[in-house]
This record gives C-alpha cells, structure tokens and sequence, in this order.
C-alpha cells in the first residue's frame, strides 16, 4: 500500500489507518483476525482511543506482536491537564506500550473546549510534558469544527490535525479546505476523517451500523470516488468506516488508488446534493459543532 510522509518528518504513513472502533466487543481472535488483514495490506497507521467502549482493551494485546513496526495514534477527550494525564497513563497501559507515536485532544469541537485544553491547568500542559518525557512522539488534535482547527492551528505547533475530508462537504459546503490550507501553511499534516461518508443519520431514523454515528456510503462505485477523492487531496492518510465491511472495501480501493480525474469530481459533484449535514460552518458566539 502506498505509504507518504507524516507531514515534515520522516515517518512514513499508510494511505488507509486502522481505526481501533472497530475492534470493539470483539472476541479476541477476531481483534487478531482484523489487524492481521490490516498488517498484512500493508498498513502501519494505527488509530484509538479511550472513548471508543472496551476497543483499547481489545486492540492492546492484537497490536502488541506489531507496535514496533507501526504508527500508533491515540486521543483523550479531556480537557484538563489532570484527567489528560489520568487518561494517558490508562491508555498506554491498556495499549501494552510505553509511548505513543501521536497522541491528540479529542474532538475539539466549542470555544469552552479551546479555552480549556489550552488554558492554565488545560490538557496541553500534559502534551507537552508527555512529550519531553517521551510517552508521545508527536501531539495534534481531531476536530468536527472548521473555526477550531483553525485557531488551535494558529495558536500552537500541532504536527497532525485529524480533520472530515469529506467529499460532499468539500464540493457542496465548502467545509474542509480552509483547515488543509492552514494545516499546509503551518506545516501539519492532514488525517481524514469521514472520507467514505455520505451524512448524518437523520434524527427519527435507527443507525444502520453501531459503530458509525454517520451514514457510510453503500455503493461499491460511489465509495471507490469519495475515498480517492479524499485522498487525492493533499492529505496523508484517510480511516474508513468502523464496520468490517466498509474496512475491507477501503483496503481494496487503497490498494488500487489513483487520484480522481476532473470528469470523477464533476461526476461526484452532481452526486453531492444537500447530503444531511454532518458539521456546522460559523456561528456568532462560538464554534460550530456536530448536528
């Protein structure tokens, strides 16, 4: 699988990551199964986190034979310095490692998240520390808001921002390329979120897959053009849906990626509708978050 570089180090990251939701309630010769295929694609950029259920515990002991050989980012949803550090600490044990290759605040969503993560006593002090201390490589941050990234983007050194690279959003909402453009001009790397996504599941409406809070796109051809899309982008790496399903159906389009033609956009441009959507664009008196 095709492999770029972490941004301007010298890492070297796999096109498609592994994300760890999926090993969820899992039996553990399913967890061994799953990352076995991964690793056996070719791919080396591993994602989890605390708030995915029981996945850390599941994906510690299927990851363990590999860590040296992988990518390993995880998050913490926490805000403060004290239950980042708390949260830290239980993750790199439950991951059976000493260090995390890029760990991230999660979600970075409001303007509360942004004052209190990198305020007096915020999770960013726990960053840095972690960092000098060696349990972490590199620090960034995942974000459903544009007006987030961008001001976390310009008020610290992040190395990654795992952003929704989205195809409708890009061409229909114009939600997305301002933080690639930061993230360039700053020089972090871009990790995707939401690459095979079509929207957010309508409220009245059950979730179609547990492990997706969004509608993953079905159609075989229409998932071949929204992950391409994404990944023609100037990203580094895209995670695919949680379910096993969509898991295999990325590896195989990863595998035999080419950058989408303009006749491909145009093509997904008249596919782009009013998807439900999924992310806010700016609103007075905050930042914008999930629908």
């Amino acid at each position: 699988m095709l492999k770029r570089r972490y941004g301007n180090k010298e890492d070297e990251l796999s096109i498609l990551g592994f994300g760890g939701i999926m090993v969820r309630d899992t039996e553990p010769s399913e967890a061994d199964e799953l990352v076995g295929r991964g690793i056996d694609s070719g791919i080396n950029y591993f994602d989890i986190a605390p708030g995915y259920g029981n996945a850390e515990e599941k994906l510690g002991p299927a990851l363990q034979r590999y860590r040296n050989d992988v990518f390993l980012a995880c998050k913490t949803g926490k805000r403060d310095a004290a239950g980042a550090q708390e949260e830290l600490e239980r993750s790199l044990l439950r991951m059976r490692t000493d260090h995390f290759d890029l760990y991230q605040l999660h979600g970075m969503t409001t303007d509360e998240d942004f004052a209190e993560a990198t305020g007096p006593g915020g999770a960013l002090e726990t960053f840095v520390r972690a960092r000098e201390e060696g349990k972490v490589r590199y620090l960034g941050f995942s974000a459903h808001s544009a007006e987030c990234a961008l001001a976390l983007l310009d008020y610290f050194d992040f190395d990654s921002v795992l952003f929704p690279i989205n195809w409708a959003h890009f061409l229909n909402g114009n939600f997305g390329p301002q933080v690639v453009e930061k993230a360039e001009e700053k020089g972090a790397a871009v990790l995707a979120l939401k690459a095979m996504a079509y929207g957010k599941v309508a409220p009245e409406a059950e979730r179609p897959f547990a492990k997706c809070w969004y509608q993953p796109i079905e159609e075989p051809e229409l998932q071949d053009l929204a992950l391409r899309y994404s990944l023609s982008q100037p990203i580094v790496a895209a995670l695919p849906p949680g379910a096993e399903d969509f898991f295999a159906r990325a590896i195989e389009i990863a595998e035999g990626f080419v950058p989408v033609t303009e006749s491909e956009v145009e093509v997904l441009r008249g596919q782009a509708g009013e998807p439900l959507q999924m992310f806010r664009l700016a609103e007075a008196g905050g930042f914008p978050g999930i629908l």
